[in-house]
């Protein structure tokens, strides 16, 4: 849902950019980031009711790419490749910008995966053990903040939650750690991105839209999978 409510307020920022003639990919991500740190602000100040900060910052970031979108209706075919997806359009700038989000997220996971697992598997155990569970949670919103920012023109932000959510749901209903899960998480998501973009080309399909119906059929499949297994 973090990944939704960011993907909406990104098309807000690709709205600005459009209007105001600047790169759109970078407004986005800008504005993802500063909807990250209004998220954990408002989980800091409902406590109990966190959810409620995923809700608000979602319905202000539809309601402003609808007013930009308002204001901007020459430029509406070009904001259709952010809000489905058109990696055929990314120019050299969004794949060096994709290129830098990939290593920091990699570089990231490398120098914090134990902390990650910890944080992970329980918040109050990790807090009690003396890690910043604060910052340690600004930065994994950051770091989805970053990676819808570049991913909504390749799958697009109606579609990038599904990128995020469902490749971890394949591996979930297989893997057997914290550790296998990731890898199968990377590997599910791959494979759906190689094979449905190679489909997507061959009978002149949507990308995005192949991509995400492709990680669906891979999520039955574990599924069915996991019940094969337990039934044996």
């Amino acid at each position: 849902m973090i990944g939704d409510t960011l993907a909406h307020v990104s098309i807000a920022g690709v709205a600005l950019g459009l209007l105001i003639g600047v790169y759109p990919l970078a407004l986005g991500l800008l504005f993802a980031v500063l909807a990250s740190f209004a998220i954990e602000k408002l989980r800091k100040a409902y406590r109990t009711y966190a959810e409620l900060s995923i809700a608000i910052i979602m319905s202000g970031g539809v309601a402003l790419a609808a007013l930009l979108f308002t204001l901007g209706r020459g430029f509406n075919m070009d904001a259709t490749s952010y809000l489905f997806g058109s990696i055929y359009t990314l120019s050299r700038t969004d794949l060096l910008l994709v290129l830098a989000v990939t290593a920091a997220v990699c570089a990231v996971l490398a120098v914090f995966f134990k902390e990650m697992f910890l944080l992970m598997f329980d918040e109050d155990a990790a807090s009690v053990s003396g890690l910043p569970v604060r910052g340690f949670n600004l930065m994994m919103t950051l770091l989805t903040a970053l990676v819808v920012g570049v991913a909504i023109k390749i799958v697009g932000a109606l579609l990038v939650s599904a990128l995020l959510t469902i490749p971890a749901a394949c591996s979930l209903a297989v893997s057997k750690s914290f550790r296998q899960t990731v890898w199968l998480s990377v590997a599910f998501s791959e494979t759906a991105v190689i094979v449905g973009l190679a489909a997507a080309g061959i009978w002149n399909l949507a990308p995005g839209a192949t991509v995400v119906l492709l990680l669906i059929v891979l999520l039955i499949f574990s599924l069915l999978a996991r019940s094969a297994k337990k039934s044996s």
